[in-house]
């Protein structure tokens, strides 16, 4: 089987339809498929040998489901030869402590099974089969950033509160049961963003409802009295269910038939969905919201959907929460044209700022020619953000972000220069954002955000970097992780 794979993979090489040599990546992921299938050895690589206890995953793209079908405990490294920022995949990597390069051309054609790899995710660069000289230098490198993971760790217990007096609440994305870990060791507030699809992922068939209770008990039995925000099934795109395999048909998957509208068209999931998490929360407070809403009718007909649910339970002698806040996800452009009836009917409000900045850009968040090209630093952007806040506070209605934005600590003061005041973000940011925090001012930095957000520029990064370089604010970069196999 190997053999016939190499020799395919030489033979497509040589076309010159760069549609058909696109393929070649899914012939070798059948290929891979097929030998592990065949093996008797679960370990074995493509040429018979053992695999190491630590390897790096090499692939052309890779969706959320089939990252998580690899063992977590060997997988120490992702490279891709598209992939970006904001892709599923990568943020499912980031949750799961993997670092992820994306964007590698060629990478493919130059590795070869059981050659040295080193992914420094930290700086997007891959190192293929670096010399020993290199490698000891390499692990210096990672020596020195768990020395800093570990400095952060010891401010797990400060309050994430500003030079001036300001308190930022610091929450986590999360998305798996081993997650909610990461709340103590982090010293984050709660949870902000709980993705209940990644379970329905993992799964073989569709989750019941017993099944639903009892992961839903478990979480916030770990959470331990801290908030947790649950966000109903956001399938589609490229988050597919193996039991719903029509969303694969769609040519534009991004734009069409996901997340509250499967909900809103599939009432029946979205009923159980809601039944299993009002019955776990048992008398506790309990926070639900919705996304991908895109007309204040749909978070209408969502919302009464769930009070039907809480109807039932109640009628039926069981116990309810003991406060139920119902929020949505501000996602897509259309509702920043009705936050004003969107804002009297919500609890609270959650800006999506992966999806929002797609769909502003009009740039596919997957799409490797497009990563990069536009910054949420535009002073467009964030002006757009800015006044999302000015109207939330307006009536009333906490508001808070989740998305990428909130984890990169330049960005995470621009939001709190906005107004923001509560932010979400994946664990290992959370010690540098405090960090950050704690050394910011928010009068000073206001001062010099507010007018730049007048200008026409691609971007206000500079700017923005500028200002901590001269006050003192503690920015850092990406905190991900070296990994070396």
């Amino acid at each position: 089987m190997a053999k016939i794979q190499n020799d395919t993979r030489a033979r497509m090489n040589l076309v010159a339809d760069p549609y058909i040599r696109e393929r070649l990546q899914d012939l070798t992921n059948l290929a891979y498929q097929l030998i592990d299938f065949l093996s008797d050895d679960p370990t074995a690589t493509s040429d018979g040998k053992e695999a190491p206890d630590k390897i790096v995953l090499i692939a052309r793209n890779m969706g959320p489901a089939e990252l998580l079908e690899y063992d977590r405990e060997r997988l120490c490294g992702l490279v891709l030869e598209e992939g970006s920022e904001t892709a599923h995949a990568t943020i499912v990597a980031r949750a799961l402590n993997i670092p992820l390069v994306g964007q590698v051309e060629g990478i493919l054609n130059r590795a070869e099974p059981g050659d040295i790899i080193a992914v420094d995710a930290e700086n997007g660069e891959v190192f293929l089969r670096p010399d020993s000289s290199f490698q000891q230098s390499f692990r210096g490198s990672i020596a020195l950033m768990e020395s800093r993971r570990a400095a952060y760790a010891d401010t797990r217990h400060l309050p994430a509160v500003t030079a001036n007096g300001q308190r930022i609440h610091l929450n986590l994305n999360a998305g798996l049961l081993l997650d909610l870990a990461h709340l103590e060791e982090s010293g984050a507030d709660g949870v902000g963003l709980y993705r209940t699809e990644l379970p329905f992922m993992m799964q073989p068939r569709y989750p019941n409802f017993e099944t639903q209770f009892d992961l839903y008990t478990d979480i916030l039995e770990q959470a331990a009295g801290r908030p947790v925000v649950f966000r109903t099934l956001d399938i589609g795109g490229d988050k597919l269910l193996s039991t719903m395999p029509a969303i694969i048909e769609e040519e534009n998957p991004a734009l069409g038939w996901r997340a509250l509208r499967i909900g809103l068209d599939m009432p029946h999931m979205l009923h159980d969905q809601l039944r299993a998490l009002i019955s776990a929360a048992q008398g506790r407070p309990l926070s639900i919201m919705f996304p991908m809403v895109t007309e204040v009718c749909e978070f209408d007909a969502a919302r009464t959907v769930l009070d039907d649910v809480v109807a039932e339970i109640r009628a039926g002698g069981g116990a309810v929460p003991e406060s139920l806040r119902v929020g949505a996800m501000l996602e897509v452009p259309a509702l920043l044209f009705q936050l004003k009836p969107l804002l009297e009917r919500v609890d609270f409000l959650s800006v999506g700022s992966n999806d929002l900045a797609q769909f502003i850009f009009a740039s596919d968040r997957g799409s490797p020619r497009m990563n990069g090209r536009y910054d949420v630093l535009a002073p467009y952007f964030l002006k757009i953000l800015r006044d999302i806040v000015q109207q939330s506070a307006a009536a009333d209605v906490p508001v808070h972000l989740c998305g990428e934005m909130a984890g990169n600590t330049l960005e995470a003061m621009a939001l709190i220069g906005l107004g923001f005041r509560s932010l979400s973000m994946r664990p290992g940011s959370v010690g540098p954002v405090r960090t950050m925090i704690r050394s910011l001012d928010t009068a000073a930095l206001q001062k010099a955000l507010v007018p730049a957000l007048e200008r026409s520029d691609h971007s206000l990064r500079s700017v923005l970097t500028e200002f901590a370089e001269s006050t003192g604010v503690e920015i850092s970069l990406r905190s991900v992780s070296r990994q070396y196999a």
